[in-house]
Parts: C-alpha cells; structure tokens; sequence
C-alpha cells in the first residue's frame, strides 16, 4: 500500500517548447500534415506540482493531426507533395538527357520521351518542347560539350538522381533507368553516348553495374 501511495505521490512531468513548424509525412497518418518541432525539460513532480529538474529532452516532431510524437530523422523523407515533384523533375531529366546523346530526329523518339514526361507529371509537354531544350542545352557547352554524358550532363543526372534514390524502393529506381531506355531504343539500337548515359542514370539511382547492364538488355527484349 505505501509504495502505490508513494507512486501516487511522485511522478515526472514533460513541458515541451515550441522552436520551429512546418510540413511533413507523417508516418502515423500516412500522409501529409503540418508539425510542430519541440524541445522539452523534464521535472520530478510531487502532488501533481513540478519541483526538482531533471533535465532537457528532445527535440522530437509533433504532427498536428495525430499529436504523436517522432524523432527529428521523419524530417529527411520528403512531403508527397515534394516527392512527387522529385519524381517528375528525375523522369524530365532523364529524357533530356537521353535525348542530348541520341538526336532528336526521329518523332517516334521525341512521342516516347512526351509520353514518359507526361505520366510523370507534366501534362502539358510536347515534342516541340523538348526539341527545344534539348537544343538549348546542347548549346550551353558549360554543361553538355564534350564527350559522351560529359561532367556537365553527369552533374545534371546526379542532381535530380541523386536525392530521389534513397527514397525509392528497386521497382521504382529500375523504372525510371528502363524508361530512359526505352526512349533510347525507340529510334534503334543504343548508340555508345545513349549507353553512356543510361550507365550514368544507374549509378545516380544507385542500381549495380551488372543489374544496369540487364535491365538495358532486357529493354531491348520484346514484352
């Protein structure tokens, strides 16, 4: 009886501090909410009233929907909203960057790459459109003058490629690599810059050299 009465008597207490908001994907929900970023000081309480300090806490996230709390790594994965925009941002990219190394002469070329960036996201992109950059990109020798999937095409690759990767399951990361390749082989064969490339899209999407090699080939294999 005196320890339950004890237990009742004693207690600790968290006061949280509010030192940043925003928005995120919260795991408990399953979708996007805002968060509220707390730091907290822990106090013995006696009777229900706080007393001796016990120390910091924190910093944890709070989501504003479900109010459970998270450790600050839930920061790292972006929103839908800002995953999805990774995703078509890494899709365009790719198909540029296929277009670059093969020539946009052959319209079925150019109607494959449209379809591809279109189901990511932009609806509204059309051959002329991507002929367009293409040829502005080509232009701009900072970035794609050289040899094929040159430092400046690599760095481009690397940048959409690079923070979209962590986040995507092996599926999804192949998918965006066969797309790629599908544009390449919608005109013939690969040619060495188009290889180059696709070889350079893996590495961004951290896909091995030998899974690399037999995705491109089975893209080239009738489904």
């Amino acid at each position: 009886m005196r320890r339950g009465r004890t237990a009742r008597v004693l207690g600790s207490r968290t006061v949280w501090t509010g030192v940043g908001d925003g928005e995120f994907f919260c795991p408990g929900c399953g979708g996007d909410r805002n968060y509220q970023r707390l730091t907290g000081r822990r106090r013995f309480t006696l009777l229900g009233v706080p007393v001796l300090p016990r120390g910091e806490t924190g910093p944890v996230v709070e989501c504003a929907a479900c109010q459970r709390h998270f450790g600050t790594d839930v920061l790292d994965h972006p929103t839908t909203t800002r995953f999805s925009a990774m995703l078509r941002d890494a899709v365009h990219t790719v198909a540029l960057a296929v277009l670059a190394a093969g020539g946009t002469h052959a319209r079925h070329t150019l109607e494959t790459a449209v379809t591809g960036v279109r189901a990511a996201g932009f609806d509204d992109c059309t051959e002329d459109q991507l002929a367009a950059l293409v040829e502005a990109l080509a232009a701009d020798t900072g970035r794609l003058f050289g040899p094929p999937c040159g430092p400046g095409l690599a760095i481009e690759l690397h940048e959409a490629l690079d923070p979209l990767a962590p986040h995507l399951a092996a599926p999804g990361r192949e998918s965006i690599l066969l797309q790629g390749a599908r544009i390449a082989l919608a005109d013939g064969p690969y040619t060495p810059a188009e290889r180059d490339v696709l070889t350079t899209v893996g590495a961004a999407l951290t896909i091995c050299g030998d899974d690399v090699t037999r995705l491109l080939a089975a893209a080239r294999t009738p489904s």
